[in-house]
């Protein structure tokens, strides 16, 4: 499995830590292992590279109080909670390829969907 993270920043304040799990059998021999820049269309440019299109996103969203990792990483206050997404990423054929982890501090950050119903 290849793991990717990232911490990032809004005004110089850690505000969300993202990590990427990618199967080894899809990211062996590709940019993904040997770059920390994946180049155009970043990641999920890199995957449709060997042949997985997203169609499809599952993502589910929970709240919850950091442990003591993340409440280091984003230097939380006391008290704070976070929001957790987690995102799958389903290719052509029905099958999940990619799955990233979002911790985000709940109260520097919302969230907002918008998608077509059938």
């Amino acid at each position: 499995m290849l793991k990717r993270s990232n911490l990032y920043f809004a005004n110089d304040e850690p505000v969300q830590v993202v990590t990427t799990y990618i199967p080894w059998v899809i990211a062996k021999g590709t940019p993904l292992v040997a770059r920390k820049q994946t180049g155009k269309d970043g990641i999920y440019g890199r995957l449709e590279d060997c042949g997985h299109v997203m169609t499809t996103i599952r993502e589910e969203v929970t709240a919850r109080m950091p442990d003591h990792r993340e409440r280091e990483m984003l230097a939380l206050p006391g008290g704070t909670p976070i929001l957790q997404v987690i995102h799958t990423s389903i290719d052509q054929n029905q099958e999940p390829f990619e799955v990233t982890r979002f911790v985000l501090r709940a109260d520097r950050n919302g969230l907002l969907y918008q998608m077509p119903v059938d």
